[in-house]
């Protein structure tokens, strides 16, 4: 029996030793991408900022929209209701921004996520010299080349559409907060060079006007409840290339209790096991593959003696080496577009060196979880996801505080 551990603990050193690898070269794209010069492709750009109640410092991030060193943009924010706690803060940031915007009220969805509801009322109300459309979420507080460095890979005509990542950063060092960041850590680092293996994230992403009307994208959103998966799909389906842009990775300054970071990411996997049922399964089995051996191998020191301790031993602190350098390295590589936060990504350090060994049993218990249901509660409201193209509402909070 314990052969069979150590040829899967073996299988484990090696993939490890691969995702190390990733990270190396997730680091090099990195600097490759910051080395280039500023780009002076600035057409006229539509941000478009779904917003539901009140993220924590909701004022920081929207007024960050405001910020930006561009010289064309408008900014459109959508609402399902006009009675909704995020309209007096758009209304203030609005007052005291420089630039163009608007706020646009979409009204209730019916079989569709509301945040897809909102981005299909919000891109019937875009200026009509637009020539870019750009989607950020109202929990992402980008830095001021933030829509600079994102719209410049547009330039090439032949690029679908450029996309950044978000990062938890927390207000106060708390074990639900930090594993939220490590767990989402693990997606941030899976984009990068290889254009095919790229995915969309709704948070951060720019499309130009004419690839969006041509792909009917808003058409296509319809029944749908996420609009990130779907785009994705979009581009894969017409063989376009997906960017991943390092300078629009953005900042989301929140904390979160245990609670909220199981209904984070258990969300996150039943939407996966709709929209990429393949990455769902990969997830499921690679998550419960490390899990069992890991943690066998921790617990398979207090058992055994001789030669055989020395080899589990030496196994697992080849493991844990291995994946500590990955999220070394990955942190590294944020810190050299988030400077803004170098303290906070400093106090990350700790957790993400150590806190990775309990992510795949946390995926595991994810993945579990969306194999027995596929209702959601997202923003207050609570889905069915049916399918990739049908969405049904169950219920709707209110309010959100």
């Amino acid at each position: 029996m314990i052969y069979i551990f150590y040829f899967f603990a073996a299988v484990i050193v090696f993939l490890g030793w691969q995702s190390w690898r990733g990270g190396i070269l997730y680091l090099d794209f990195f600097k490759r991408e910051l080395a280039k010069p500023k780009s002076n492709y600035t057409p006229f750009c539509s941000i478009i900022a779904p917003c539901r109640g009140l993220d924590e410092d909701l004022q920081a991030n929207l007024a960050a929209l405001f910020n930006q060193d561009f010289p064309n943009y408008e900014i459109i924010f959508v609402v399902d209701d006009e009675g909704d706690e995020a309209v007096k803060i758009i209304q203030e940031v609005s007052r005291q921004g420089a630039k163009s915007a608007k706020l646009i009220i979409a009204g209730k969805a019916n079989n569709e996520s509301q945040k897809v509801h909102n981005l299909r009322q919000a891109v019937l109300e875009v200026a009509d010299e637009s020539k870019v459309f750009v989607f950020v979420d109202s929990d992402a507080r980008p830095n001021e080349n933030w829509l600079r460095n994102l719209v410049a890979s547009l330039e090439n005509e032949k690029i679908g559409c450029a996309t950044g990542y978000r990062w938890f950063i927390s207000k106060k060092i708390s074990f639900a907060s930090e594993l939220r960041s490590v767990w989402n850590a693990s997606v941030a680092s899976a984009l990068g060079a290889n254009l095919p293996k790229n995915f969309c994230w709704g948070g951060s992403l720019a499309m130009r006007r004419e690839t969006f009307e041509r792909l009917d994208v808003r058409e296509k959103w319809r029944g749908t409840l996420s609009d990130d998966f779907a785009v994705t799909r979009m581009m894969k389906t017409a063989n376009l290339p997906i960017y991943f842009v390092p300078q629009a990775l953005t900042a989301t300054v929140e904390n979160c209790n245990f609670r909220e970071l199981l209904e984070f990411t258990t969300r996150q996997m039943k939407i996966t096991r709709v929209y990429a049922e393949h990455l769902w399964k990969a997830s499921l089995i690679g998550s419960f593959v490390f899990s069992i051996v890991f943690w066998a191998g921790i617990a398979l020191l207090f058992f055994v003696s001789g030669g055989h301790f020395w080899l589990t031993l030496s196994l697992m602190l080849v493991i844990f080496a291995l994946g500590a350098g990955k999220a070394f390295v990955r942190l590294k590589a944020v810190k050299l577009v988030l400077k803004d936060y170098e303290k906070e990504l400093n106090r990350q350090i700790f957790s993400h060196l150590i806190l990775w060994t309990i992510t795949p049993p946390l995926y595991f218990y994810n993945c579990v979880c969306a194999l027995f249901s596929s209702k959601i509660v997202w923003r207050g409201i609570e889905y069915e996801l049916k399918s990739a193209t049908e969405t049904v509402i169950l219920s709707t909070k209110e309010s959100l505080n």
